[in-house]
C-alpha cells in the first residue's frame, strides 16, 4: 500500500486537528441547545391554568350588536394609538 505525500501530510495533521476541538471557547456539551430549549417551554400552553371565575364575563347583547354592524358593513374603526411622542429630526 503506497501512501502520498498529501496523504502522510493529512494523516499528520490529525492529532494536532483532535486536540483543537477540547479547547473550544464555546458553552459546554450539556449546555449545547439551551436556547431552543427554552424558546420550546415558553411556547408550551399551561396544562393546568388557574382563574379565578370558570367563565370569564362576557355579554350576549353587545356581541349580537358587533355581528349586526359586520353585516351590515359598518363596522367601527378602532381609535388609533401612538406608540411614541417627541419632535421630528433636525431641520
Amino acid at each position: 500500500m503506497r501512501i502520498n505525500a498529501r496523504s502522510a501530510g493529512i494523516l499528520a495533521l490529525l492529532p494536532a486537528v483532535a486536540a483543537c476541538t477540547h479547547n473550544y471557547p464555546g458553552p459546554p456539551a450539556s449546555e449545547f441547545g439551551e436556547a431552543n430549549r427554552q424558546t420550546m417551554a415558553a411556547q408550551v400552553v399551561d396544562p393546568d391554568p388557574q382563574y379565578d371565575t370558570l367563565n370569564p364575563p362576557t355579554s350576549g347583547e353587545h356581541a349580537g350588536q358587533a355581528a349586526e354592524r359586520y353585516r351590515t358593513d359598518k363596522v367601527k374603526q378602532p381609535v388609533r394609538q401612538t406608540t411614541s411622542s417627541g419632535s421630528g429630526g433636525p431641520q
